[in-house]
């Protein structure tokens, strides 16, 4: 039985095929349009999920979106009638995407696949807490998500047991968690749904000295880790911003500008609001171990990819085991929708032995084999040497010691955020020089960032504080003490970035002024290469951790075929490519000047981004126009006009034009479509301007009124608790065929 679970329209949009309980195959859309985190329809993730599989469209026996796209759109509207009138930015700026495409998934889905069978719904937060359980090893276990938002709920908690899975209780909107981290993310001036792992990152390097201040003016936490927000700072209800000017009264300035020097107030405000994030994730995990009273925790949600939090989680939390999702945001969404299905709907078994998971490393994606890799070398020209597996982890050892930076492209590319040894930048942690290089010359960011660092199984506990394996990276780990460098008294810095010149002994890439670092276990079994070339060079120098960054520049996608791991590797300074058996030597590409450079790839993405100028739609536009040439030059014949033939001689020369070079139509298919675009803009406005004022506004006006908030905004310091229960009743499997 196939199932293919979809989710988009949000951000990260996914695709993934099940057959059968096993996962075939899970991938992001922006791996194969390189347009990051893109949230169109995945219908590039689609074609190659069914490819993998081996079927078409005709043999798939469920599709499954991974919401409730009419709960969602209850909420924004409803907060539009709370926030009125200031609330009419956010509608303007929503409703056309809404009433375009997320009100129409099954018809969009019928349209895009050619499917013509029914579309199943599951709920959000449901999606997130199957995304969760069912690829891990656990029998039974509590789960918890913390997300934006999803639906209504932006956290919640239940049980899983089996195939059977309950959401508990949740927290509702606009009472978020990774909406409150999201708007200090903008406050310190990086991307809202980018950026968040600076935020995490630069943390380290500051003091936590508003936390009182969070705590008295921003958010009212109870005991139990439930919570909410004093919307009286916040702007993501009703303004384009996540803060307003009461948030930068607060802080004494307005957001700080991207790109422009931090400060020490930053770094501040960084570790202030992570350890606020802590403090409270920490009270929910405990609350959720009382309620549940078992023994395994499974996260998800956006807040489940901070691994500083998570590593606290394992070290002060009650739980004896912990799996997370390594795609905890949206894409795994897809994933989720689709085990759901196989599992609570259709009522399979599931069979767990508590040990291995069934996620497979995440390496769920795309996967080019040496005879692809060849061909592609071949048709460009490109030099390259073939090495035998036998050779090839000593020879890539030996160039990482050297103190190269290698592009690790080999097997099936990566689900989730983090890169895991497939497609990944890789070297030698010990070089002090190489953060450096790696963040301003390859990934062409900001100097601040740590790395993740990849350690063989045996030897983690023997360098790190870690006492089981972390395949996907999502927990946070210090230095055991024989390994650093401790500074103490006149030496202590303690100004902001002067820490990361603090050297540990022999890992010195270690940045946080904690020793601490993002660290990822390999087991031969699971990726024998990769855990050969570490081992290579463990043997070589003792130290058995190598950097591992994903493979990829700022604001790019992780690479995904051999053209993208080139174009990197090319517009970089990194010093060795692996793509399968085949070594490439940047000193000898005589291709370099045929590749642009990274920032004339991207400028070029901006430009054309959103605009579609394949040959076929410019055959197109020059039929339509042509068309209107034709008819024009008939009219003005009619009326013995003598600028008929002109007409007539234009449309030829289109025809003629959109036969022999289409290409020639680009710029003015662009300029035509830019004209459409802002008169489509300028009417769609003044329209929903008109329902707002007309509707929405007086609506509002009533409901402020009567004091009635549909929101529930207001704090209640008498009540020991937010957290809401879920309605609970028989299951019914109907609920998954509507979207509501």
């Amino acid at each position: 039985m196939n199932i293919l679970g979809v989710s988009n329209f949000c951000q990260d949009s996914a695709a993934c095929l099940v057959r059968d309980g096993r996962i075939i195959g899970v991938a992001q859309e922006e791996r194969f349009t390189r347009k990051k985190h893109d949230l169109d329809f995945p219908v590039h993730a689609i074609n190659w999920c069914l490819k993998e599989a081996k079927i078409n469209v005709n043999d798939l026996d469920y599709v499954v979106f991974y919401d409730k796209p009419f709960i969602n759109f209850d909420r924004v509207i409803e907060t539009s009638l709370t926030y009125a009138p200031s609330g009419i930015k956010q509608f303007i700026q929503s409703m056309p995407l809404w009433l375009k495409q997320k009100l129409w998934i099954p018809e969009i889905i019928q349209e895009k696949l050619g499917y013509s069978g029914k579309v199943f719904f599951c709920g959000h937060q449901e999606s997130h807490a199957a995304s969760a359980f069912y690829p891990s090893p656990f029998t039974e276990a509590a789960f918890l998500i913390i997300d934006d938002v999803g639906e209504w709920e932006t956290a919640s908690f239940g049980v899983a047991k089996e195939n059977s899975l309950e959401v508990g209780h949740f927290l509702k909107f606009p009472h978020s968690l990774g909406r409150l981290y999201s708007a200090f993310t903008y406050y310190i001036g990086f991307g809202v749904n980018s950026d968040g792992h600076k935020l995490m990152d630069i943390s380290s390097y500051g003091q936590p000295r508003y936390v009182d201040v969070i705590f008295e003016k921003l958010v009212d936490v109870k005991e139990d880790g439930s919570f909410k927000l004093n919307m009286e700072y916040f702007g993501y209800c009703n303004e384009l911003c996540m803060t307003n000017w009461k948030f930068e009264r607060l802080f004494g300035a307005p957001p700080r500008e991207p790109e422009m020097k931090i400060t020490q107030k930053e770094m501040d405000l960084a570790a202030s609001i992570q350890r606020v994030i802590e403090e409270i994730i920490l009270k929910m995990v405990r609350h959720v171990y009382k309620v549940t009273e078992q023994k395994n925790l499974c996260l998800a949600g956006e807040m489940a990819l901070n691994c500083v939090s998570n590593g606290r989680i394992l070290r002060e939390g009650p739980f004896r085991n912990i799996w997370i999702q390594p795609a905890s945001g949206d894409a795994g969404g897809a994933l989720g929708a689709a085990l759901l299905i196989w599992y609570k709907y259709l009522k399979n078994k599931r069979v767990v032995d508590e040990k291995k998971d069934f996620q497979q490393c995440s390496l769920l994606g795309p996967s080019y084999d040496d005879a692809n890799i060849a061909d592609f070398l071949k048709q460009n020209n490109i030099p390259a040497k073939k090495l035998n597996s036998a050779e090839l982890p000593l020879i890539i050892a030996n160039r990482i010691e050297e103190g190269n930076v290698i592009g690790w492209f080999q097997g099936r590319m990566e689900f989730g955020p983090r890169a895991l040894g497939s497609r990944s930048i890789i070297a030698d942690v010990r070089n002090l020089q190489i953060q450096t290089k790696i963040n301003l010359k390859i990934k062409y960011r900001e100097s601040f960032h740590p790395f993740a660092l990849t350690v063989i199984i045996e030897q983690v506990s023997n360098w790190f504080d870690l006492d089981r394996g972390s395949p996907y990276g999502l927990f946070s780990a210090q230095l055991k003490e024989d390994k650093k460098i401790i500074v103490s008294g006149a030496l202590q810095l303690t100004s902001g970035l002067d820490n990361i010149k603090i050297e540990c002994l022999l890992i010195p890439t270690v940045r946080r002024i904690d020793y601490s670092t993002r660290v990822q276990t390999i087991n031969r079994e699971d990726n024998p290469l990769y855990y050969d070339t570490i081992n290579e060079f463990f043997k070589k120098t003792g130290c058995p951790v190598i950097i591992n960054t994903s493979f990829n520049v700022r604001g790019e996608p992780l690479v995904c075929t051999p053209e993208d791991a080139f174009k990197c590797f090319m517009r970089t300074e990194i010093d060795y490519l692996v793509m399968g058996s085949y070594l490439l030597d940047k000193r000898k590409q005589a291709t370099a000047a045929k590749v642009d450079t990274w920032k004339q790839y991207f400028n070029s993405i901006k430009i054309m981004e959103g605009i579609k100028t394949d040959k076929t739609v410019l055959k197109k536009f020059g039929l339509i126009m042509a068309s209107c040439f034709i008819l024009v030059s008939l009219i003005m014949s009619l009326k013995h006009n003598n600028t008929a033939p002109l007409a007539a001689v234009t449309s030829l020369c289109l025809i003629l034009v959109m036969f022999i070079a289409p290409g020639s139509l680009k710029y003015i298919y662009i300029i035509w479509m830019k004209l459409a675009f802002i008169l489509s803009w300028i009417n769609t406005r003044l329209l929903l301007c008109i329902i707002f004022y007309l509707i929405l506004y007086p609506i509002g006006l009533f409901m402020r009124l009567f004091n009635i908030d549909l929101l529930e905004r207001r704090f209640i310091p008498a009540n020991a608790s937010y957290w809401k229960p879920k309605e609970t009743r028989e299951f019914s499997a109907s609920d998954y065929q509507k979207r509501f």
